[in-house]
C-alpha cells in the first residue's frame, strides 16, 4: 500500500483526497520510484483545486514533479537504488504524478538526480527553476547578455519568478522585480532583484508602444501583463513568457515586433527533449547556491498539500512548496 492525493470525478464534479491505494493501482511504466520528495506548483494546485482544465482523465494523482529512487526498473537506462528526477511529460495531466509515495513512469522520462542537489533540493527547485532556467537561457541564444540593459521579471514572488530573479542576478543582471506584494521587497532584495515595481503598472490594458525601459524580461503572468512587457521592451529585446497566471490571451499589436524587432520567445518546460533538461539542470547545479534554497522553500507533508492548494492561487504562497514523503 502507498498513500497518495487522488484527484476523482463523478456525476461532474470533482472530489480530492489523500488515499491509500494498492500499488497494482500504479499505471503502466518500465520504472517504478520511491518518491521521497515532490512539489506543488501553480499547475498542481489548479488540478487539486478544479479551477483549471489540467486533469484530461480520471482518476489523477497531481504533482508534475518528483525525486526519489528507483525500485524496480525494465529500463536500460536506470536501476533499482538510482536516484532520478522528473518534470512534466503530461505527469499529473495524463498520467499518475508525483504527490504520492510511489509512482510508475516511463524511463525516457526521467534524468539522473544532478549530484549537486538532495531529492529535496531539486523538489525546491523543481519545474519552476529548470522552467526559469529555460528563460534565462533563451534570453542569453537572443542576446540579452547582462550589458545590454536591465531585465525585469513579472510574478516575481512566485516559483519561477524567484528563480529567475536569482539565476539572472548571479549572472550578472540587473534585474527590475514586479510584484503585488510590496511587503515582500526585502525578500525579493535578498534574490538579488535591484528595483521593484508594482505589477499594477503592467497589468491594464496598455498602448501598442510604450518607452523602452528594458532589454529582456521573464514573464509568468501573461495577458495585459505580457502586452504591456513587450510595449516597453527596448529595440531588439526578448521577451521570454512561460506562464498565465494573469490569463492566456495576449491584447497585444505588432507593433513591438515590426516597430522595435523584439522576441517574443515561448518557454515550454513540458516536453523539452533530454539534452536540453540535461543542460538545465547542469546550468542549475552551477548557479545555485544550495543554502540559498532555503529562503525560497517552504516544506510540508503530503496530508497537507490540499489545503496548500487553495493558500497558492490566492496568493499567500511565497517561493516554492515541497512536498515530503519521508
Amino acid at each position: 500500500m502507498f498513500k497518495a492525493i487522488v484527484i476523482e470525478k463523478q456525476d461532474g464534479e470533482q472530489r480530492v483526497g489523500l488515499q491509500s491505494l494498492e500499488e497494482s493501482r500504479l499505471p503502466e511504466g518500465d520504472v517504478t520510484v520511491r518518491v521521497e520528495c515532490s512539489t506543488l506548483n501553480y499547475k498542481d494546485a489548479l488540478a487539486i483545486t478544479g479551477k483549471g482544465p489540467v486533469v484530461r482523465q480520471f482518476p489523477m494523482v497531481p504533482g508534475i514533479d518528483l525525486a526519489g529512487t528507483v525500485e524496480a526498473s525494465s529500463s536500460d537506462e536506470f536501476q533499482p537504488g538510482d536516484s532520478v528526477l522528473l518534470n512534466g511529460w503530461g505527469v499529473g495531466e495524463t498520467h499518475w504524478g508525483g504527490l504520492a509515495e510511489k509512482a510508475r513512469l516511463k524511463g525516457d522520462w526521467l534524468i539522473p538526480l544532478p549530484a549537486a542537489f538532495t531529492a529535496r533540493q531539486a523538489m525546491a527547485i523543481g519545474t519552476a527553476g529548470y522552467t526559469a532556467m529555460l528563460a534565462v537561457m533563451a534570453l542569453e541564444r537572443q542576446g540579452v547578455l547582462p550589458d545590454q540593459g536591465d531585465v525585469l521579471v513579472t510574478g516575481a514572488n512566485g516559483g519561477v519568478g524567484s528563480y529567475a530573479i536569482a539565476l539572472l542576478s548571479r549572472l550578472g543582471y540587473r534585474v527590475i522585480a514586479a510584484t503585488g506584494r510590496p511587503e515582500e521587497e526585502a525578500y525579493l532584495r535578498e534574490l538579488g532583484a535591484r528595483e521593484i515595481i508594482d505589477r499594477g503598472e503592467l497589468s491594464e490594458p496598455g498602448r501598442p508602444l510604450a518607452k523602452e525601459r528594458w532589454a529582456g524580461a521573464i514573464d509568468s503572468v501573461g495577458s495585459h501583463t505580457l502586452a504591456n512587457v513587450l510595449a516597453a521592451t527596448r529595440y531588439g529585446g526578448t521577451v521570454a513568457a512561460c506562464g498565465l497566471a494573469q490569463g492566456m490571451d495576449l491584447p497585444s499589436s505588432v507593433a513591438p515586433f515590426i516597430l522595435r524587432g523584439v522576441t517574443l520567445a515561448g518557454i515550454d518546460s513540458v516536453m523539452k527533449p533530454r539534452p536540453a533538461r540535461l543542460e538545465a539542470w547542469r546550468r542549475l547545479g552551477e548557479l545555485l547556491d544550495p543554502a540559498q534554497l532555503d529562503a525560497i522553500t517552504r516544506t510540508i507533508g503530503l496530508e497537507e498539500a490540499i489545503a496548500t492548494a487553495d493558500e497558492l492561487l490566492a496568493g499567500r504562497v511565497r517561493g516554492r512548496v515541497v512536498v515530503s514523503m519521508v
